[in-house]
C-alpha cells in the first residue's frame, strides 16, 4: 500500500465563498441598523432621510468588507494557540489599532464622497481624538469577535477532518521495522477509518496539547506533543527545525538563510516554514549526512 487509503475529500471553505457569506451578513445588518436609525429619529419627533444612515452603515460595512481577506491572512499565519497566545496577543491588539486607523479613514473618505455626490457636505461634528477612540472601542470588539469565529472554524475544519492516531505497524503484515517507528497513522473522518503512510506527513506542528499531521494540504490533528511525535518518527528523514514544527526532509527543496541567523525552509508544495537559527546547523548536519536533498520516500507495499 503506497498512498494513504482515502477517498476525495470534500472541497473546503473557499476563501471567496466565505467572504461573500460574510458581506451578504453584513449588508444586511447594515440594512437593519439604517431602518432602525430612521425609525428611532421618528419617534423622538425627527425626520431623517433612509440615505443618510444607509450611507453611514454602509461605508463602515464596505471598509471591513475589503479587510477581511487581510485579517483572515493574518489569523492564519499567526494563529492563537494554547502555546502562543500570549507571546501573539500583543501583535492582535496593534493590529486591531491599525485596522481600526483603517476603518475609521475608509469609511470617513466613503461619506464625504457619497454627500459630496448628492451636493451635501458631510458633517462629524467630533474632534478627531474622540472620534477615533469612540470607533475604536467599538472596532476591537469587532476585531477580536472576527478573530475568534476565523480560530473556531479553523479548529472546527480540523476536528472534521478527524484526528491521527499512531499505528505500531501495518495490520496486513508483519511489522518491517521497530515498534517504536510508526509506518502508519490511523485517520477517522466522518465516521470512517482511514490509513495515512508516515512517509506522506509532509511536516508536523504543534498546536497546545496536540500536533497538525499536514498531507497533501490537509492537517489531521494528533493528540501528543511535539517531543513524544519527535522520539517515534525516524531521525533519518524527520527533523526538529524550529520550536513548533518538525519536518519531513523527503518535501524540503529549498532552505532561504535570513539575515536575523534564522531560515525559511521551502517544501515541494510551494509553502513555507520558519526555521530557528538553534536548529539551522541541526537541518543542516542532516542534511550532509546523505549529500544532497533526500527525496519523498516510498511508503512501504
Amino acid at each position: 500500500m503506497d498512498r494513504p487509503m482515502t477517498s476525495r475529500t470534500s472541497p473546503r471553505w473557499r476563501p471567496s465563498t466565505r467572504w461573500l457569506v460574510w458581506a451578504a451578513i453584513l449588508l444586511a445588518t447594515a440594512l437593519a441598523n439604517a431602518l432602525v436609525e430612521v425609525m428611532d429619529t421618528q419617534r423622538r419627533g425627527g425626520s431623517l432621510a433612509l440615505w443618510e444612515p444607509l450611507v453611514w452603515e454602509l461605508s463602515s460595512v464596505g471598509i471591513i468588507v475589503l479587510t477581511l481577506p487581510l485579517l483572515w491572512w493574518g489569523c492564519q499565519r499567526w494563529p492563537l494557540h494554547a502555546d502562543t497566545w500570549k507571546r501573539r496577543l500583543p501583535l492582535y491588539l496593534l493590529a486591531s489599532v491599525a485596522w481600526s486607523l483603517v476603518h475609521v479613514a475608509g469609511m470617513m473618505l466613503l461619506r464625504q464622497l457619497a454627500y459630496a455626490s448628492v451636493g451635501e457636505h458631510y458633517q462629524d461634528g467630533s474632534a478627531w481624538p474622540t472620534r477615533l477612540l469612540y470607533e475604536y472601542l467599538k472596532d476591537v470588539r469587532a476585531f477580536f469577535t472576527f478573530v475568534a469565529i476565523e480560530h473556531f472554524f479553523s479548529w472546527f475544519g480540523r476536528r472534521r477532518q478527524g484526528e491521527a492516531h499512531l499505528l505500531a505497524a501495518p495490520e496486513d503484515a508483519p511489522p518491517v521495522e521497530a515498534v517504536d517507528r510508526p509506518e502508519r497513522f490511523l485517520v477517522r473522518k466522518l465516521g470512517r477509518d482511514f490509513l495515512v503512510a508516515t512517509a506522506d506527513v509532509e511536516y508536523a506542528q504543534a498546536a497546545g496539547n496536540y500536533m497538525n499531521l499536514h498531507v497533501r494540504g490537509h492537517d489531521y490533528p494528533l493528540r501528543s506533543t511535539l517531543a513524544a511525535l519527535e522520539a517515534r518518527l525516524d531521525p533519518a528523514r524527520f527533523v526538529r527545525i524550529h520550536r513548533s514544527y518538525v519536518l519531513n526532509l523527503g518535501f524540503l527543496v529549498s532552505i532561504e538563510p535570513l539575515d536575523s541567523g534564522e531560515a525559511r525552509v521551502h517544501l515541494a508544495d510551494g509553502s513555507a516554514l520558519p526555521c530557528s537559527r538553534r536548529q539551522l546547523p541541526v537541518l543542516r548536519a542532516a542534511l550532509g549526512q546523505g549529500g544532497t536533498l533526500p527525496g519523498p520516500a516510498a511508503a512501504p507495499a
